[in-house]
């Protein structure tokens, strides 16, 4: 028999047995087609059901029947039954000795609070303890890698020197789509060591998600400005889908490429202040937001959360939270660099694979704190099984912080009682609350305490927003759990809807502030203002305060309002995922506007595998019985669908807005398509962007010549009437009549707002600086006699230092001007002849959007002749001529006049103030970061 016959002669063997594996689950789970087995082609979701707390159960069963570890990529990426053959042809066989683990050394202490930034942090560990191990990462066949401070610190550096070698300067994003993979340590410090902003996004997951996948990730790409996606090259495939929907995205990179390059790193960044993050929330209630933070954010949360929590050198964190989400970047990662802790990292789908190698870890390395959200403590009671836990000890384990989602009292029971026996402690449970606005952690309970929980009158809280204990004999109780006390440094407050602080328990919304919360969300100012309020910040939850301690409740925006009575969609579906046959953890409920009734009507969409008819419609009145039986009142809609209908977030919370949309436009199940069909749709959707940038660049090509011959006609004649026009008014009226015709012509506008605002008699102008346009947009668009403040080079320029000489417009020497030191004198002189001098206090500028720093100059002049600081806002000049380029494009550009500002006051600080005032007022006006 030759060896192909054989290969496929055995590939038949382990069909029949992976199917029959298959048909057997199936059957368990009343999701079997109706020929009464699985066939090779079936699809795992769409065919048999299986979402993936069943591929969990799946590959169990086929690791036990076949006594081999299939990979975890089969709980993520198989689509068919015949998916599942090869992955058990490839997998290895079971060890039957486990591999040792890595030897972890007792923390080497916390790093000086003198530590401005998170790369000093590192050095200050490499520098110290180069040779101890930082990070463990355990793989999954149960091997481990040790990454130690110094291998860390020299991999980062080789990426900040290849980024830099790619012209990626400070203030740049980076977008990193890594799994838990060293490349992913060593690039995020890299990024950091070069000056620029990381941006963490998630990596693809499934096939089937592959059209919203492109579609999500490509819209917080564009928000980020990423210039360069860095991945692993089984994505680049995927990433290069993203770059064609990313104006700004230049190349995507393979991460070994980075750390292959051996040249000395750009100096680190060494300004607290400076934007170390921008942490994409998961978009559970709508679209995903780029919150800001800056080093001393991040810094100030992962002190405070070690203060808390006791934080000490005898600690081991454990963690197989993304890293792409906070809680397991911030929280369990950098927090652990920071005091000096070993970290051991599982991927998540190690863990979602087999959730009991979670608790497997913490017993091999003595680990102490570890975090998860609340849905893996209920995983673990499923599927973790008695044989597993054999010779497990988790007597170390101090604190287990349950957060990132709601808590539910029922979860940290069944998990405390069913590990008891383990060594698990109920002290060690510890939940806690906070959100990426906060960086990561916002309120913990006292370390030991152990879970806090409320029993609460249903009636009064649903229908009155109180929260009292509810008597022993209360039907139907509401139960929350405390998160407890704010951080060290932090406050919390509830508030309604008007700002007042609410009564202890009284349900409000939550509001937070403290070194730790960000500034705002990434080019979203609109965001940033609706969630800012006299310095404390709108967390978008509900909750209530009880002795000293903070319960959540639930999601401002879910909040149901039915009959007078406030609804809380994690109970319903709580309630509704425990009825046979229903997917928990697959239900979404969510109210819908019925002006006809003045309320709202409940809506309960559940996930199932049945496919009849008959069984569905006995699901449907099974969830309507249970949830009257615990609220006492029947829901408006129940609409039971097949697996992959509730739309979630990476972090696998349910996004019940998106669900609801998608309900009330009538496709709840379109979105479930082949992946060959989404990459057809992705590669159609190539084409036309291919077709559309042909186009751009047909049109940029033509623009560009009808610019060249704008200048080369109308030049020469400017020249001619600049030399015969006598000095001053008819030089600068000349100049300006050319500034306005060749924008008008070239189709640059400009738009001019705010011409009001111009004060009658002479005033210093301060308007951003972003083009070599903008002096031309400026001549162009205000109509008032004005003198700019120059560089005294220029005036041996061409053209433009004889415009500047017969114009008259004001010079100073370039080593003054750098020192923001203005010629008094000149600037008095010509403010008293009642001209107005327009200087741009940033001196100069750069190709990167934002403000540069302000020097204090003009207003310096302003505070001593008291004439009025007017600030200017230019938009679209950067975009229309980039300082990188003299190839002008299509474009508009608006001149905003905003408001003058006049000195209150004398001296350094009202100038100042004049300075901050009028960087503000540009900012809104040009949309230039401040």
């Amino acid at each position: 028999m030759t060896t192909a016959v054989a290969r496929a002669t055995e590939r038949e063997a382990i069909e029949r047995r992976v199917l029959d594996v298959v048909s057997r689950l199936a059957g368990e789970l009343g999701t079997l087609p109706a020929r009464g087995a699985a066939a090779p082609g079936d699809a795992l979701d769409r065919d048999l059901g299986f979402g993936s707390l069943e591929r969990v159960e799946l590959a169990l069963r086929l690791e036990q029947v076949f006594a081999v570890r299939v990979g975890d990529a089969v709980v993520a990426e198989a689509e068919r039954c015949h998916d599942l053959v090869d992955a058990v042809m490839a997998a290895s066989p079971v060890t039957e000795r486990p591999h040792p683990s890595v030897v972890v050394p007792a923390g080497s202490g916390v790093v000086s609070l003198a530590a401005r930034t998170l790369t000093e942090a590192l050095g200050w560990h490499a520098e110290r303890a180069s040779e101890r191990v930082h990070i463990v990462l355990r793989h999954d066949d149960g091997s481990e890698e040790p990454i130690t401070y110094g291998v860390l610190w020299a991999r980062a550096a080789a990426v900040a020197a290849a980024l830099h070698a790619r012209h990626i300067r400070a203030g740049d994003t980076v977008a990193i789509m890594l799994r838990t993979e060293p490349a992913f340590f060593a690039v995020f410090f890299g990024i950091l060591l070069a000056g620029a902003v990381p941006v963490p996004i998630y990596p693809p997951f499934r096939a089937s998600r592959l059209e919203e996948y492109a579609s999500r990730q490509a819209g917080i790409l564009r928000n980020a400005e990423a210039r360069l996606l860095v991945t692993f090259r089984e994505a680049a495939g995927v990433a290069r889908l993203l770059r064609r929907r990313v104006p700004s995205l230049e190349a995507v990179v393979p991460a070994d490429t980075l750390m292959a390059v051996a040249a000395p790193p750009p100096a680190p960044p060494t300004d607290a202040d400076l934007v170390a993050l921008i942490q994409y929330t998961s978009g559970s209630t709508g679209d995903p937001k780029g919150v800001v933070l800056t080093h001393a954010n991040l810094l100030a949360n992962v002190r405070a959360l070690g203060e808390a929590l006791a934080i000490g050198p005898d600690d081991v964190c454990v963690s197989w939270l993304p890293l792409y989400h906070d809680m397991g970047l911030i929280g369990a990662w950098l927090g652990s660099l920071y005091h000096g802790i070993p970290v051991v990292l599982l991927s998540p789908l190690a863990f979602l694979g087999r959730p009991a190698r979670w608790l497997t870890t913490l017993a091999a390395h003595r680990g102490t704190l570890s975090p998860a959200p609340n849905f893996a403590f209920d995983l673990c009671v499923k599927r973790v099984t008695d044989d597993e836990m054999a010779g497990v000890d988790l007597a170390a384990w101090r604190l287990a912080l349950n957060g990132s989602e709601p808590v539910s009292a029922d979860s940290i029971e069944r998990f405390t009682r069913r590990f008891a026996r383990w060594g698990f402690r109920p002290q060690a449970m510890a939940p806690v609350y906070g959100l990426a606005e906060a960086s990561v952690g916002l309120t913990t309970p006292p370390p030991g305490r152990g879970p806090r929980i409320d029993t609460v009158d249903r009636d009064a809280f649903e229908r009155r927003r109180q929260a009292p204990s509810a008597p022993k004999d209360a039907p139907m109780p509401l139960r929350f759990v405390s998160c407890g006390r704010p951080l060290p440094g932090h406050d919390v407050r509830i508030v309604d809807a008007a700002g007042r602080v609410l009564a202890e328990r009284t349900e409000g919304r939550i509001e937070f502030r403290g070194p730790s919360v960000t500034a705002g969300y990434h080019r979203k100012p609109e965001l940033t203002h609706a969630a800012v309020r006299a310095g404390w910040m709108d967390s978008g939850d509900l909750g209530y305060w009880a002795d000293g301690e903070l319960f959540v409740t639930g999601r401002s925006k879910d909040l149901i309002i039915k009959a007078g009575r406030n609804l809380y969609p994690q109970e319903i579906e709580d309630v509704v995922g425990g009825v046979p046959g229903i997917r928990r953890g697959c239900v979404a409920a969510f109210g819908v506007a019925d002006p006809a009734l003045g309320t709202e009507r409940l809506v309960v969409i559940a996930e199932s595998r049945a496919t009849e008819p008959a069984v569905r419609e006995r699901l449907r009145a099974a969830v309507v019985e249970r949830i009257v039986d615990a609220l006492g009142l029947p829901p408006d809609t129940v609409v039971v669908a097949p697996p992959g209908v509730v739309l979630k977030t990476s972090s696998g919370k349910v996004r019940r807005s998106a669900t609801k949309s998608a309900y009330l436009a009538g496709t709840l199940a379109r979105h479930q398509r082949s992946p060959w069909r989404q990459w057809a749709r992705l590669r159609a959707g190539d084409a036309r962007l291919v077709v559309a940038a042909a186009g751009h660049a047909v049109w940029a090509g033509v623009f560009l010549v009808w610019t060249g011959l704008l200048l080369g006609v109308t030049v020469p004649p400017l020249w001619i009437a600049i030399v015969l026009a006598p000095r001053g008014r008819r030089t600068d009226a000349v100049v300006r009549r050319w500034c306005k015709t060749v924008l008008r012509l070239a189709g640059y506008g400009p738009a001019v707002h705010g011409l009001e605002h111009l004060p009658a008699g002479p005033a210093i102008l301060v308007p951003n600086h972003s083009s070599y346009l903008d002096v031309v947009a400026l001549l162009a668009a205000l109509p008032i006699d004005l003198r700019f403040l120059a560089k005294r080079e220029l005036l041996t320029t061409p053209i433009v230092g004889t415009i500047l000489r017969k114009v008259g417009h004001l010079a100073v020497e370039r080593a003054d001007f750098a020192r923001s030191v203005v010629d008094a004198k000149q600037v008095a002189a010509t403010l008293e002849s009642g001209v107005s001098v327009c200087v741009f206090p940033e001196g100069t500028f750069v190709d990167r959007p934002g403000l540069l720093p302000f020097r204090l100059g003009a207003f310096k002049a302003a505070v001593e002749t008291g004439c009025p600081v007017v600030p200017v806002g230019i938009r679209g000049t950067r975009q229309v001529l980039p300082g990188d380029t003299w190839r002008p494009r299509p474009g508009r550009i608006t001149v905003a006049v905003a408001p003058p500002l006049r000195a209150a006051g004398e001296g350094w600080r009202e100038m100042v103030r004049l300075r901050d005032a009028a960087r503000a007022a540009i900012s809104a006006a040009s949309g230039e970061r401040s």
